[in-house]
């Protein structure tokens, strides 16, 4: 084949040449999608109440018209699916590139589903709920006992499911795994639309700066805002995460926080302006702990960590030697080694190339043996808002690449130690009785 020739793509990218074009491409290029993929329409929609049953019919329009209290009210498109008796109908609305959801034209069109008995309202975009169950707009959010819903998706979470869905769980039927890959390559493009987060807001610098000095308000304006885009690239970056594993990664919020993003906002606002610090924590299935990440804005360090629990059957040393070997060919060199025996509020802390070198640098003048390690992780913290611009890494890329770093060198490659199975026991077989007989 020469090397000049084009393939041929179901979706081209090529030709769009405005914002508008590049919201209808890809809502068109979805929605067809959609209707012939089973697999991906249910793993969307199953969630929000439509039939998972691998033969329930999908139809999806594109650019519907109704009526409402004599307007036209135009969603970006309509999905239907139907199995037996049950139809399950929504109202799609999406936005590409940085456009946001308008909370009256999100309004309207859960009035127009609630008058025609739809199920919901999905909003598709690049804006990132504040937390899992949430949506990015909480002014057009219906009460809870609506009769119509309103759903998120954002693009990088849809981008995500597909990708699970193509290299790590699997689509059986070969067109229906071919059309998958057309929509993933054309939606990770960066001419279709469908960013990555990679804009920390405008008042970044400021709020960082104010941060620095210890100067920030917990009232400072753009604090508030710098607090949500931190957890919405925490959650960015546990789904391309669980894009590049096939895992369910998330972030781990407290049960106040999950069920209140504003208590959660506030609470980054607080650490933030007292501390000058950023803090999350990412759990990630079949690992020995979670991943702890810390942006100390003060020291421009980010910091990851994981604390896993020491075997039970070997001596101090032996305990140290058990953790050291699983890390002595992939682990940072600078990787901290924190050790903590029972009820121990601190340890002795050395590398992991001094412990290596000589395990009792991590055991206790009391000569105890640790309870649990601690591994630790710095790296500089990129400063810039935007993605690919300005000298050196934005602060996006710093933190991404530092939490990737240390689950690729340090957390994917611990295995938590499994007490032994106990041996058998044998037991003897009784004596067989002895009769008595009189006489």
């Amino acid at each position: 084949m020469d090397n000049n020739w084009r393939r041929a793509r179901l979706i081209p990218v090529r030709g769009i040449g405005s914002e508008k074009e590049a919201e209808e491409r890809a809502t068109s290029a979805l929605l067809a999608v959609l209707s012939i993929v089973r697999p991906l329409s249910a793993e969307l929609f199953k969630p929000m109440g439509a039939s998972g049953a691998a033969r329930a019919t999908v139809e999806c329009f594109t650019e519907v018209i109704f009526d409402l209290d004599g307007k036209k009210v135009r969603p970006d498109g309509l999905v239907r699916v139907s199995y037996g008796k049950g139809t399950w109908t929504a109202l799609i609305e999406v936005k590409t590139g940085t456009s946001r959801l308008d909370p009256d034209q999100l309004t309207s069109y859960i009035k127009m589903a609630r008058a025609r008995k739809f199920d919901c309202v999905i909003t598709i975009s690049n804006e990132i709920a504040p937390a899992p169950g949430h949506h990015p707009t909480p002014a057009a959010v219906p009460r809870a006992n609506s009769t119509v819903q309103l759903h998120h998706i954002s693009w990088t979470q849809l981008v995500t499911t597909a990708v699970r869905l193509h290299e790590h769980i699997g689509v059986d039927d070969a067109e229906q795994r071919w059309l998958l890959g057309e929509l993933i390559r054309y939606l990770q493009h960066s001419a279709s639309g469908a960013l990555s987060f990679n804009d920390m807001g405008g008042d970044w610098v400021a709020v960082r700066n104010a941060a620095k000095d210890g100067t920030l308000s917990k009232g400072e304006a753009g604090a508030m805002d710098i607090a949500q885009r931190w957890d919405q690239l925490v959650r960015y970056i546990a789904l391309m995460m669980g894009a590049q594993t096939g895992l369910d990664v998330v972030q781990y919020l407290s049960r106040s926080h999950a069920s209140d993003p504003r208590a959660r906002a506030d609470a980054v606002v607080k650490q933030l302006a007292d501390a000058g610090r950023l803090d999350a924590t990412l759990r990630i299935p079949n690992t020995t702990g979670d991943l702890e990440v810390c942006v100390d804005l003060r020291s421009r360090q980010v910091v990851c960590s994981t604390t896993i629990k020491a075997p039970e059957d070997k001596g101090a040393r032996g305990r140290v030697g058990w953790l050291t070997r699983q890390l002595r060919d992939a682990a940072p060199g600078d990787l901290q080694i924190e050790s903590r025996a029972h009820r121990a509020k601190i340890g002795p802390t050395a590398s992991l190339a001094a412990a290596v070198e000589d395990s009792a640098l991590l055991v206790d003048d009391q000569k105890r043996d640790p309870a649990t390690f601690t591994l630790t992780s710095r790296s500089d913290m990129g400063a810039g808002r935007i993605v690919g611009k300005g000298k050196g890494a934005s602060f996006i890329e710093s933190v991404e690449d530092a939490i990737n770093a240390f689950y690729d060198q340090v957390l994917s490659r611990l295995s938590a130690w499994q007490p032994k199975a106990a041996p058998r026991q044998t037991v003897a077989e009784p004596a067989d009785e002895q009769t008595f007989e009189d006489g």
